[in-house]
C-alpha cells in the first residue's frame, strides 16, 4: 500500500465507527457528506492538487479538512475570514483534534498587527493621548491592567472590548508607524513573538487579511511575514476576493488621515515641542480628513460602495483631494528638521510622505485596466484602486517538495 492510500485508510478510519473521533466523543456522529470531503481533501493533499469545497451548514467541514492535514503531518497554514473563526479555530478545533488523534502537532495563531497590545504606544498613551470622553479613559485603564498580565498581547482576552473604541489605534501599531528594531520594547514585542511562534510552528491559522499582507510585502522584496508551508487552506473562501483587492490595490482613506493627525500632535509635543507649530499641521491634516470624507458621503449615511465618479465629478471632490494631499506634505516638510529628535519621527515623516503621495495618485486620471471606487462606512471614506487585469499566481513554496497545495474551502460565491 502506497503512503497516500495508507493516509486514506488512516482518515476513512478515524471517521469511521470505533475511530479517534468517536472514542474521544461519545456524541460523534459518522455523516456521510463529512467522509466524502474529508477523503477529497485527503486525495488533494496526496496529489498536490488543488480542490475548491462547496460545503453547507452541517457537514462539518472544519473537522473534514483537519483531520486530513494533521494526520498527513504536512506544515499547513489555515487562512478564514474572521478573527472569531480563528479563535475557534486555534482555541476550540484544533487543541481538540490533536488530543483525539494523539498528535504532538505545534499549533499557532497568527492576526495583524491591529489585533496586538504595542507596549511602546501603550507607554505614549499614557503620558500624551488626548481621550476622547471616560468611556476611553476607562478602556485605557482596562487595556493597562490587562497588559501586565497578558503572555500574548491579544487584544481579544479583555473581555467586553469594543473593536470600535478610539483607544485602540493608540495601543496597536500599523506598518507604517512600527519603529521595528529601533522600538524601546523590541525584545518585548507581541507581534514579534507571535510570528516567531507562527515560523515554527506545524499548523498556524491566519486570516485572508494578514495572508495577502504577506503577498504584498514579497512583491515589494520585504522580508515575510508567514512561513513557507506544504499546504494552504481557505475557510470561508467566498470572502477572498474583497481580501485580496484591499491588498494588492490601493488605498487611502480618511480614518488614517486622523490617525497620522494625532500622531503627529502626539509626537511633535513631546519630542519638539516649540519647534514648529504642531497643532496647526494636525488640524490642517484633521480638517482635510472631515471635508474629504463629506464630499464623498454627500447625502448618504451608513455603508456604501460608490463608482468613482458620482464623486470625483463633483466640484467640491477635487479641492478636497488637494488640500488633504497638500497638509501631509506641508507635515512631512515640518518634520523634516526634527528627525534626530525621537525614533518616532523619521516613522512619522514617512507615513506624511507616502499619504500624501498616494493622494496626489488619486488626483491623476484613471489608468488603463484600473479601475477605482470609494467605500462609505460610518466613519470614514476610503478611496480604492485595483488593476483589471488577473494578477499573477503566488505561490508558497514548500519545504524539500517545493510545491504548494491551496484548498479552497467554503461557500465559494
Amino acid at each position: 500500500m502506497s503512503d497516500h492510500e495508507a493516509l486514506r485508510a488512516e482518515v476513512a478510519a478515524a471517521f469511521g465507527p470505533g475511530g479517534e473521533l468517536s472514542q474521544a466523543d461519545p456524541a460523534y456522529l459518522e455523516r456521510s457528506g463529512q467522509t466524502r470531503m474529508a477523503d477529497a481533501v485527503t486525495q488533494a493533499l496526496g496529489n498536490r492538487d488543488v480542490l475548491v469545497v462547496e460545503a453547507g451548514t452541517g457537514v462539518g467541514k472544519t473537522y473534514a479538512y483537519l483531520v486530513p492535514v494533521l494526520l498527513s503531518g504536512l506544515r499547513t497554514l489555515v487562512s478564514t475570514a474572521t478573527k472569531s473563526l480563528q479563535d475557534q479555530l486555534h482555541g476550540r478545533d484544533l487543541p481538540r483534534l490533536t488530543r483525539a488523534l494523539g498528535l504532538p502537532a505545534r499549533l499557532a495563531l497568527l492576526k495583524g498587527r491591529a489585533a496586538y497590545l504595542c507596549q511602546h504606544r501603550l507607554d505614549q498613551a499614557r503620558q500624551q493621548a488626548q481621550l476622547p470622553d471616560r468611556a476611553a479613559v476607562r478602556t485605557l485603564a482596562r487595556i493597562e491592567k490587562w497588559s501586565v498580565a497578558t503572555l500574548t498581547g491579544d487584544l481579544a482576552e479583555v473581555d467586553a472590548l469594543d473593536e470600535r473604541s478610539p483607544v485602540i489605534p493608540l495601543v496597536t501599531s500599523t506598518r507604517e508607524n512600527c519603529l521595528g528594531s529601533d522600538c524601546p520594547k523590541f525584545r518585548s514585542c507581541h507581534v514579534m513573538h507571535a510570528r516567531r511562534e507562527a515560523m515554527a510552528a506545524d499548523v498556524v491559522v491566519v486570516n485572508h487579511h494578514l495572508y495577502f499582507a504577506d503577498l504584498a510585502l514579497r512583491d515589494s522584496g520585504v522580508a515575510e511575514l508567514l512561513p513557507s508551508v506544504d499546504a494552504v487552506i481557505f475557510d470561508e473562501a467566498h470572502q477572498l476576493s474583497e481580501a485580496g483587492v484591499q491588498f494588492l490595490g490601493s488605498h487611502v482613506g480618511t480614518a488614517q488621515l486622523v490617525d497620522l493627525s494625532r500622531d503627529l500632535l502626539a509626537a511633535g509635543l513631546a519630542h519638539a515641542r516649540g519647534l514648529r507649530p504642531w497643532n496647526e499641521f494636525a488640524a490642517a491634516i484633521e480638517f482635510s480628513a472631515r471635508d474629504l470624507r463629506l464630499v464623498c458621503a454627500g447625502p448618504l449615511r451608513g455603508t456604501a460602495k460608490l463608482r468613482w465618479e458620482e464623486r470625483a465629478e463633483l466640484p467640491a471632490f477635487a479641492p478636497a483631494l488637494q488640500a488633504a494631499a497638500l497638509a501631509c506634505a506641508a507635515a512631512a516638510d515640518a518634520l523634516a528638521d526634527v528627525l534626530g529628535a525621537a525614533p518616532d519621527l523619521p516613522k512619522l515623516q514617512e507615513r506624511a510622505l507616502t499619504m500624501a503621495a498616494k493622494l496626489q495618485a488619486f488626483e491623476l486620471p484613471v489608468e488603463p485596466e484600473r479601475v477605482r471606487w470609494i467605500d462609505l462606512s460610518a466613519h470614514q471614506a476610503r478611496l480604492a484602486g485595483s488593476t483589471t487585469r488577473h494578477p499573477r499566481s503566488h505561490a508558497r513554496a514548500g519545504s524539500s517538495a517545493g510545491t504548494c497545495l491551496d484548498l479552497h474551502l467554503g461557500h465559494v460565491g
